[in-house]
């Protein structure tokens, strides 16, 4: 009867138990194993991060050989030094950029002069009293 079974099933006779509600084969290693395949993964980033880092050290090196040799600057330094110029400039200057002007000054229309306007100033009064008209 074994033997009909088995031919009719095609040898998945295991797995026909288990659907039927039967115990399930367990590994007693199979925890073991599961561990030791994250460690294993584990290792294996951490060496993959030591060659990257490793090979990106190396490049920076060539990096800074070109740089020393052409008189280029890193990009961060040059940042820095632009913004240290534009504070030293704010700082002593007469004329500071705008972003140096704080928020709230300047920003009223104020009424213009013009040239007859600062002349007529001067005149005498009656003289005032003529150009004003």
């Amino acid at each position: 009867m074994d033997f009909v079974m088995k031919q009719a099933l095609g040898g998945a006779t295991k797995d026909m138990g288990k659907m039927l509600g039967g115990d399930e084969e367990k590994d007693p290693d199979a925890e073991k194993k599961m561990e030791e395949a994250q460690e294993a993964l584990r290792q294996e980033e951490e060496e993959r991060k030591a060659k990257y880092a490793k090979i990106e050290a190396e490049r920076e090196s060539m990096r800074q050989g070109i740089r020393d040799k052409y008189g280029i600057k890193k990009r961060e330094e040059k940042e820095a030094e632009a913004q240290a110029a534009m504070e030293a400039t704010a700082e002593g200057s007469l004329t500071r950029p705008k972003k140096a002007i704080p928020p709230g000054c300047g920003d009223e229309e104020e009424e213009e002069e013009s040239i007859l306007d600062t002349v007529i100033k001067y005149l005498p009064g009656p003289l005032q009293d003529m150009f004003k008209k």
